[in-house]
């Protein structure tokens, strides 16, 4: 399993280097998280990265993620190849692991981070997660990964 970081990286490099893409913090979250549920779903749950998501009023967002980019980037910035941590990232990722991010990324990416949220907030796993709680309250529940997986295992079907 790899660590968040290093997929925060290439997804990061990939979108502002290779394809010279508008990436937002907030996109970024949802990207990470299109990767991990897709992944999640055609590998009989197995994660992709350590980390899980917890469903805030924008949609699912790692903490450990938000906490690298805060306080110099909020949800709505644009992210920029001075974020990356580790430029040779693609080296440690196998193939496998660079063709499923990738092919999340086809179909994701060109959406934008508000796009990519309201997206979220029509699917079942972050829906489950804010049972309880207000549209506009404050919630850190994590969303549960067996659900995440079933979900989008249930899409493909």
């Amino acid at each position: 399993m790899k660590d968040i970081n290093q997929i925060c990286d290439y997804i990061i490099l990939r979108l502002k280097r290779d394809e010279d893409m508008p990436l937002s913090n907030i996109k970024l979250q949802k990207l990470l998280y299109y990767v991990q549920a897709w992944h999640l779903a055609l590998k009989n749950g197995q994660p992709l990265f350590d980390g899980k998501f917890q469903a805030w009023i924008h949609g699912p967002v790692n903490r450990q993620i938000y906490d690298r980019f805060n306080p110099s980037k909020y949800l709505y910035s644009e992210m920029s190849l001075s974020d990356v941590n580790d430029i040779n990232v693609d080296k440690k990722l196998t193939t496998e692991e660079i063709n499923h991010i990738n092919l999340v990324l086809e179909s994701y990416a060109p959406f934008s981070g508000v796009e990519l949220e309201e997206m979220s907030h029509k699917e079942e796993p972050w829906i489950t997660a804010r049972e309880g709680y207000s549209p506009n309250e404050r919630c850190e529940v994590e969303i549960d990964q067996t659900v995440l997986g079933d979900y989008f295992r249930k899409r493909v079907q």
